[in-house]
């Protein structure tokens, strides 16, 4: 897990003292330049995940950048819903974050319908820190080693083989039904709350088949642990460079890109929200954060031409991103039970 570091006092008395945040008074702002005091960034998810680790990364660069502390605090629960919704009901100070993901942020909407708790207008984009390959692994035991050997395995016992995932309505959930349904297989999904427990069930061989972020799951794939089978990105990814992707592999339907990024309750004053999408934008295009990023298997925001985020390019990133899940739902025939 990554660690925290501390924000320096010359980086916080600089902060505290400017009189003015993009152009307005500070006292606009309620009770002085923001940040003055402590970020909350709610993960929806448990630790350990994609979403956590992205989230440590981002709060310990913006806690030297904004010179106060950035906190993540994890609430999971509904595929994300719970903390998500939390945020959308928050104080729209810029105190209270959301990392927000392609399922509390996008899949969500269509899966839930009029059961979510939130809508697309309650929150606002600030930027988007990184996108992921799913991988597609299974555990040990399984005598298959390519995708294609999996869905002939599956094939010939209809509904034996279990495959996991992070949570009902996440893109890793979205992912094994596209293989579904573009292999013909039948088999059954078990959703964990969050990736740590399901990988314990995978490496213990109760279940056999799964879907997960790559940064999640990277370490237990080099190791040996798990074997991976593709990845669902249209290339390869240089953090596993032997590793197929799907379309290699006889099934092109069966493309996902996961994406983690950071929204504000809607009524967040937008130089705040600007504030903190300049301060991702840089983040994200430090060598050193993508370096860190890179060797999880992630890639870069690449919203923008110089390859980085904004509020703008990532709230129409979002509202694409919704209509596009919203068919792949409708097509897979995925429900809330």
């Amino acid at each position: 897990m990554v660690t925290r570091r501390r924000a320096t006092l010359a980086a916080g008395a600089g902060l505290l003292a400017a009189p003015r945040l993009l152009g307005r008074p500070a006292a606009a702002q309620g009770g002085g330049a923001y940040p003055n005091r402590t970020i909350r960034l709610i993960v929806p998810f448990t630790p350990a995940g994609t979403t956590d680790i992205a989230a440590r990364i981002l709060a310990e660069r913006l806690t030297q950048r904004l010179g106060q502390q950035v906190v993540v605090e994890n609430r999971p629960g509904a595929g994300g819903n719970v903390g998500s919704d939390a945020v959308a009901k928050a104080d729209p100070d810029g105190y209270t974050l959301l990392m927000c993901t392609i399922s509390s942020g996008a899949i969500n909407y269509s899966l839930y319908g009029p059961r979510m708790p939130y809508k697309p207008e309650d929150l606002a984009g600030a930027g988007l820190m990184l996108k992921v390959p799913n991988a597609i692994f299974v555990t040990n035991d399984l005598p298959v080693r390519t995708l294609r050997e999996l869905v002939d395995h599956a094939k010939t016992r209809p509904g034996q083989l279990n495959i996991g995932s992070s949570g009902v309505g996440t893109s890793l959930h979205m992912t094994g039904e596209l293989l579904k349904n573009a292999a013909g297989i039948d088999m059954l999904h078990v959703p964990y709350r969050g990736s740590g427990p399901m990988l314990q069930e995978v490496i213990s061989g109760r279940i056999q088949v799964a879907v997960d972020n790559l940064p999640s799951v990277i370490g237990h794939l080099r190791e040996g642990r798990l074997r991976p089978l593709a990845v669902t990105t249209a290339t390869r990814t240089p953090a596993l460079p032997d590793v197929p992707t799907t379309a290699e592999a006889g099934f092109p339907a069966v493309e996902a890109t996961a994406w983690f990024g950071v929204q504000a309750p809607a009524r967040t004053p937008r130089p705040i929200i600007e504030r903190l999408g300049a301060e991702i934008d840089a983040v994200t295009k430090e060598p050193e954060t993508r370096a860190r990023i890179a060797e999880l298997g992630g890639m870069a925001p690449g919203l923008t031409p110089d390859g980085g985020t904004s509020p703008e390019t990532f709230e129409a990133f979002v509202r694409a991103e919704i209509a596009k899940w919203s068919e792949v739902v409708r097509r897979s025939g995925a429900t809330v039970e």
